[in-house]
């Protein structure tokens, strides 16, 4: 198993981001264009193929494009992979205006921590704008724990300075959790 391996759970399904999903995902990604106001990059159509063309290009991120069906519904990424310390962060999380509050989230998650804990690592990330309360009670929802915030941590897209809360979940944890 590699964490770069197609993912599928029932009719959910994470491809390998490939040039051949950039105009499905270009679409989508069209679909909430207030959104990327609270990214750090943005996939708004203005910004959608140069940002694409530099998610494709990270030597140490693997991204996926998310499926619905035969619908193409968001992407998700594996960020900052360091197999040697164990530890790796999910971002760059984006689903169809739709799917949010649905429980899509929780599947896409649990697909991309639980293949993560499988490859061997220990530490998964997650890092959410300050400003973006939607995701924070998302990753609190998964189990999550807060560990803090980093202040003035990055410069968005538009000039903002942003504060990042930091979340994370254990392989221990994890197990724990999916044994209830």
């Amino acid at each position: 198993m590699n964490l770069a391996d197609p993912m599928r759970e029932g009719d959910v399904r994470l491809d390998p981001l490939a040039e051949s999903h950039r105009e499905a995902l270009g679409e989508a990604c069209a679909l909430d264009q207030d959104i990327w106001r609270l990214y750090a990059v943005s996939f708004d159509p203005e910004h959608f193929d140069r940002s694409f063309s530099l998610l494709l290009a990270r030597p140490n991120w693997q991204p996926f494009a998310i499926f619905n069906g035969e619908r193409i519904a968001g992407m998700s990424a594996y960020l900052g992979i360091e197999p040697e310390r164990g530890v790796l962060e999910i971002g760059n999380t984006y689903y169809v205006p739709d799917l949010r509050g649905t429980g899509f989230n929780s599947r896409i998650k649990d697909l991309m921590i639980g293949r993560a804990i499988a490859c061997g690592y220990r530490r998964i990330e997650f890092r959410v704008d300050a400003r973006n309360t939607r995701s924070q009670a998302a990753m609190s929802k998964i189990g999550g724990v807060r560990e803090g915030l980093l202040r003035q941590d990055r410069i968005t897209w538009t000039g903002h300075v942003r504060d990042t809360v930091l979340f994370s979940i254990l392989a221990d944890e994890w197990r724990w959790q999916l044994g209830r």
